[in-house]
């Protein structure tokens, strides 16, 4: 019930606004398309719906990649795009309750669209795109301690050219060397397309 109220504060117009819902994320790299999945992971997509809304993405970036050779430290590897305002927080909304994948029955496969974190409840503005299925990323996945995983709550339907090539890009200092983009990509703008 808690969470039902947070939904409704964070999308007043209810479910059957957000039900299929498309956004388009237009960048330096290129048109990205998702689609929403509001009838699994209703707090999520209402979440990430109000930073739409709110123009709140514009200007953000993709900073972030993580690549099989650039994770040295880690035992579980991932391939991922991340995304938002990286230490921005001015533009933050109060973090949400995680949805996780045990929950909402969805998995983090190829061009899944998942919540990034640090700690359980503490999702806000950050997300992240997969490339390649990233099963450690789900419930009992490994990839983070608890086993908790993420909230997994859409996917790219077009645009996975895109994600790819910006996860082949260049982190510094030099190739090979940590996640962070040396040219960062931009979002110019983030709308609803329906």
């Amino acid at each position: 019930m808690k969470h039902l109220l947070l939904f409704l504060l964070l999308f007043p117009g209810g479910l059957g606004q957000v039900n299929a819902q498309r956004v388009r994320l237009e960048t330096d790299a290129g048109s990205i398309l998702l689609e929403l999945y509001a009838d699994k992971a209703p707090i999520s997509v209402a979440n990430f719906l109000r930073y739409v809304d709110e123009n709140r993405y514009d200007g953000s970036r993709f900073y972030r990649v993580v690549r099989r050779d650039n994770q040295p430290q880690n035992a579980v590897k991932i391939e991922v795009i991340q995304g938002g305002f990286e230490d921005d927080t001015t533009r933050q909304l109060p973090p949400i309750p995680q949805e996780t994948t045990q929950k909402t029955g969805l998995k983090h496969r190829d061009g899944t669209l998942s919540l990034a974190r640090t700690t359980p409840n503490s999702g806000t503005s950050e997300f992240f795109i997969c490339i390649n299925d990233q099963p450690e990323l789900d419930f009992g996945g490994k990839r983070n301690p608890g086993g908790q995983g993420f909230a997994a709550f859409g996917r790219v339907v077009e645009g996975m050219d895109v994600v790819r090539r910006i996860q082949r890009g260049t982190t510094g200092p030099a190739e090979g060397q940590g996640q962070w983009l040396q040219k960062p990509v931009i979002i110019r703008s983030a709308r609803r397309v329906n």
